[in-house]
């Protein structure tokens, strides 16, 4: 378990001993003069060793964040840890304010800024914190069965490791699972997603698999559970941390062939989920990151032909199910949902109804994914969508080349605004420059 909220610095400050003249009241002699003099001399130094000693380590002490062409507000800036960065840092803006900075396992450090105008450059200085918050912003925390993500105690998403108990009797123990995203829920409370939904129990909040595939001359299917021939399980909660910029965990998940009369397992899949603290009051939204790294186990490879889904999976409110429930708008601003299928997007917002109240999230695709902008996987009358990149032709993963895919989810109340979508989509594929001086 890894914990990176910020904790106070201890204060280590020399004592002087006193010095002490006998003076006529009023009246200042050249010996008392003297002693002041050296009392103040003295004091001067230890206050100066003191900012010194508070200020070691801190090199560079200045960060300078540029925009580039893009506005950016409540942005996310990661860069590399400074290596003389050991303890607690905060960044200071011209005006005063503090930007707290969190470290992660990788050697990178993370602050949001909250606005800058394009073209614009910001200078902040780097300095020790005066107190770290009682409670992290933002928490991840583990409870049976899952690990619960968080702000300011609020519940942003629920991940749910082992599998757990069947939600009705007539589902099969066949369709049992975990490594998935349930529930997720908006600033507002609605919740978003479905879990063993009626019409497809194989379904879960948002998940990964590979439906149509080719191993070693078999066609083991990791998406349609219920035929039996391939399965994913969750494997392992590999770390979690809280922070005042995010949270998240790294776990673990199995691909399993069952087709051979022996099931062989042949993929491992490491899943990294960050949620950060970005909760803006104009503009409220969650804003989570998933990145998907997948590793063959051994030396055959995985086949992925043509197919029209398979990867990461989105499955919305049952109440959205219906042509006319559920809400579509891609980056390219379509909005029919048998049009916006099979085309490729920057990103693709879904969304519906509950008790007369829109919400939903969007889900913004990595420009260093494969075939990006990927293909879409947009279902005509279900709350279902997919980013599919093997609709562009036949793909494969090789033994000993990791996998990796990257995407951003926004989860907000109200209707889809393009122009936001579009600026949230710029900061994630181009994030502000740093520079350190």
């Amino acid at each position: 378990m890894t914990k990176t909220h910020m904790q106070p610095v201890p204060t280590h400050q020399k004592s002087a001993r006193s010095i002490t003249t006998p003076v006529t009241p009023g009246a200042v002699t050249q010996k008392g003069f003297q002693s002041r003099h050296r009392f103040g001399i003295r004091m001067g130094v230890i206050l100066c060793l003191g900012f010194a000693h508070s200020m070691q380590g801190l090199t560079p002490a200045k960060i300078t964040v540029s925009a580039g062409g893009l506005d950016r507000l409540q942005t996310v800036v990661s860069f590399a840890k400074p290596q003389g960065w050991i303890e607690p840092v905060v960044l200071k803006t011209p005006d005063g304010k503090d930007l707290p900075v969190q470290y992660d396992e990788s050697g990178g450090a993370s602050f949001i800024i909250p606005q800058l105008k394009r073209t614009e450059s910001l200078s902040l200085r780097a300095a020790r914190p005066q107190a770290a918050s009682r409670h992290p912003t933002v928490e991840a925390l583990v409870e049976t069965g899952g690990v619960r993500l968080q702000e300011n105690g609020q519940l942003v998403f629920r991940y749910q490791t082992e599998a757990g108990p069947l939600p009705r009797p007539d589902i099969k123990p066949i369709f049992k699972r975990g490594g998935y995203l349930h529930p997720i829920r908006t600033p507002d409370g609605q919740i978003i997603t479905d879990d063993f939904p009626t019409n497809h129990v194989h379904h879960h909040g948002i998940w990964s698999a590979w439906t149509h595939t080719e191993f070693e001359g078999r066609k083991p299917d990791f998406w349609n559970m219920g035929d039996g021939k391939g399965k994913v399980d969750f494997s392992s909660l590999v770390s979690r941390w809280s922070g005042d910029v995010h949270a998240g965990f790294v776990s673990k998940h199995i691909y399993t062939d069952m087709t051979p009369d022996k099931p062989l397992e042949v993929l491992d899949e490491t899943w990294h989920v960050q949620l950060y603290a970005i909760l803006d009051k104009k503009h409220p939204a969650w804003i989570a990151d998933i990145s998907s790294t997948q590793l063959l186990r051994g030396q055959s490879t995985l086949k992925l032909p043509e197919y029209r889904y398979g990867g990461l999976g989105f499955r919305g409110n049952a109440h959205w199910n219906g042509k006319e429930n559920f809400l579509v708008l891609t980056s390219n601003g379509e909005t029919d949902r048998e049009k916006a299928h099979a085309t490729r997007a920057n990103w693709c917002y879904m969304g519906g109804k509950f008790k007369d109240k829109q919400s939903g999230l969007a889900i913004l695709c990595h420009p260093s994914n494969f075939r990006a902008p990927q293909p879409m996987r947009v279902h005509p009358t279900e709350p279902f969508f997919n980013y599919a990149p093997q609709q562009g032709g036949d793909m494969e993963i090789t033994p000993g080349k990791p996998y990796i895919s990257k995407y951003r989810l926004v989860v907000f109340d109200g209707l889809p605004n393009k122009q936001e979508l579009d600026r949230l989509w710029n900061d994630y594929a181009t994030p502000p420059t740093v520079t350190l001086e």
